[in-house]
């Protein structure tokens, strides 16, 4: 489960530019290294990296003292390299039989490579200082000889890979809601001068009525200010921004850049620069250019052009405006952010979740699993454990609600029925689709889609249905009468 903890650095081929333009980026000489080694051993000792030295002083001193023995393991979650999540209830003490997601890693796994180390102990660091409604809460942290234990909140919505697997596409207005949200979370972080350099689906987790929250902070990178700028080869290709695959060094607009990515991953149904190979995926966002479905409107073309700028100054976003340029595009007209921060709009989908503890929305492949927290095979030094002297820590909320009861189980909600749409749940969306081409085929990135025309005798008018096939082989219907295009889905097979 990589969108929980897996860290992946991937080879990259070195891509060549041959010319300068707005869709193409300048090499400048002496900043970049023209043959990225992502797996070099690299001096942690440098400006580049920061020292995160957690002490005994950063957390409080009056905190309950946690070990494994304090939570039965429920279900498992996922795996990844470095060890496993696990949903878990706690035994005893504050929060008693509340459910978390506890995060287990291998200290002997991690130490191997000094930059696991700074992940590490960066995601911890940024937990501990970061409370915001879309971002997902650290409760408890601690260590045995051989393992480092993080109880975060369970989130039993999902992913909303899984939810964005199941539809194909969203519409406009849905991800213009999660949009918003997401906004709001990087705007936080980065007022903290944190960048999330991870952005994609698998790392946005849904809780039980719709809403995000961001996960997974092990790429993030602290103390970046407006003026300062990082070398760091991290993140997913698909969503990597093209200053960070060229080393030149990046700064918070690198994560506008990945918003723009995940703006057009949702509402086409595949990132904007996707090749065969890793290599032809970084030729395509170093010199690709931007192509848009026809059924696109103008302010959604408009804001996904200036978000992914291949030079980072020109980005949407890019210091010293930062989210507050993006807030006022046209494309969030009909956003109001306090509402969006207060979580008064009511998200477009809701998770099918009997109660707190259900894991349906987690790949069966690991909750159908036995939950053991194997025992650790090997003796580390004292010298390695020192290394994360300080990891243990409490939420001041939960210290300050030690007396108080567990919170109530959830209350149930209705399955969601098969081949239903949030479309379908609340209301038909219909938007304009201008100078729709009247051919029998459309060509749509990373979707099958087709235009059929019929004539309806009874009402004597000409109609469009435009289908687009998402990964469930559910047809997602747009059909078009008097230039409205309304949304449905259905479990049919595709036209032929």
């Amino acid at each position: 489960m990589a969108t929980v903890f897996d860290i992946e650095l991937h080879d990259v081929e070195t891509v060549e530019l041959s010319s300068d333009s707005d869709n193409e980026i300048d090499i400048t000489e002496g900043i970049i290294d023209e043959n990225p080694n992502p797996n070099e051993v690299i001096d942690l000792t440098g400006e580049d990296f920061d020292t995160l030295e957690i002490t005994g002083a950063n957390v409080n001193p009056t905190q309950e003292r946690m070990s494994p023995k304090d939570f039965d393991l429920l279900k498992v979650l996922g795996k990844g390299g470095y060890g496993k999540v696990f949903q878990c209830r706690k035994r005893n003490g504050a929060d008693s039989g509340k459910i978390f997601a506890m995060k287990v890693l291998r200290k002997a796994s991690i130490v191997r490579n000094q930059k696991d180390v700074s992940h590490t102990k960066a995601e911890r660091n940024i937990l501990e200082s970061v409370m915001h409604p879309f971002i997902v809460q650290l409760n408890y942290a601690f260590q045995t000889g051989g393992k480092l234990y993080l109880v975060l909140e369970y989130l039993n919505g999902g992913e909303l890979f899984t939810h964005l697997e199941n539809e194909g596409i969203f519409m406009e207005e849905c991800s213009a809601f999660y949009l918003a949200e997401i906004i709001l979370a990087l705007e936080h972080l980065h007022s903290l001068g944190i960048i999330y350099r991870d952005l994609k689906p698998e790392n946005i987790l849904l809780d039980h009525e719709g809403h995000v929250k961001l996960t997974d902070f092990g790429l993030s990178k602290e103390h970046i200010q407006d003026n300062t700028r990082t070398l760091t080869f991290c993140g997913t290709i698909e969503y990597m921004a093209p200053e960070i695959i060229l080393r030149q060094g990046h700064g918070k607009a690198a994560d506008w850049w990945s918003l723009g990515a995940l703006l057009y991953d949702m509402t086409t149904g595949a990132p904007p620069f996707h090749g065969g190979s890793r290599k032809a995926t970084i030729e395509l966002i170093l010199r690709g250019k931007l192509t848009f479905p026809q059924y696109m409107t103008a302010d959604m073309k408009d804001i996904l052009r200036r978000l992914l700028k291949k030079k980072p100054q020109d980005r949407l976003g890019a210091p010293p405006d930062d989210a507050k340029a993006i807030k006022k595009h046209p494309f969030f007209k009909h956003i109001n952010w306090e509402d969006v921060l207060n979580k008064r709009l009511e998200p477009p989908y809701k998770p099918c979740v009997s109660s707190e503890d259900d894991v349906s929305q987690f790949d069966p492949k690991f909750t159908k699993q036995t939950p053991v927290d194997s025992p650790v095979d090997s003796f580390l030094s004292e010298s390695v454990n020192m290394i994360f002297e300080g990891f243990t820590y409490v939420a001041p909320s939960i210290l300050e609600d030690m007396y108080k009861p567990p919170l109530s189980i959830l209350r149930s909600r209705s399955p969601r029925k098969l081949g239903s749409s949030y479309r379908h749940q609340q209301h038909p969306l219909g938007f304009n689709i201008p100078n729709m081409p009247a051919s029998s085929h459309l060509h749509h990135p990373g979707i099958p889609t087709y235009l059929e025309h019929h004539y309806d005798g009874s009402s004597g008018k000409n109609f469009k249905s435009l289908f687009l096939i998402n990964q469930n082989n559910f047809i997602i219907n747009c059909t078009e009468c008097d230039s409205l295009w309304t949304i449905c889905q259905t479990p049919k097979s595709p036209p032929s």
